[in-house]
């Protein structure tokens, strides 16, 4: 899966437009990144990437880069 398509999945999740996010967006910076969707993007990965996400690991995330590091474990 490319980055832009891994970008797509998290546009998605959080109800964005294309375009509108990219690896160096800061996550406080995503008004739709809240506690609703931090659980969706546990299941999300989980589903789509076979890697789970503990509460410690979310709020280490400080940027989309960081979610899509993830992505590649």
């Amino acid at each position: 899966m490319t980055e832009r398509e891994k970008l797509a999945l998290l546009e998605d999740l959080f109800e964005l437009e294309e375009g509108d996010i990219s690896a160096e967006t800061r996550l406080e910076d995503i008004e739709e990144y809240d506690s609703m969707t931090r659980l969706s993007l546990i299941v999300m990965m989980e589903d789509e990437f076979g890697v789970s996400l503990d509460g410690a690991t979310i709020k280490g995330f400080v940027t989309v880069g960081d979610i899509l590091a993830k992505m590649e474990k």
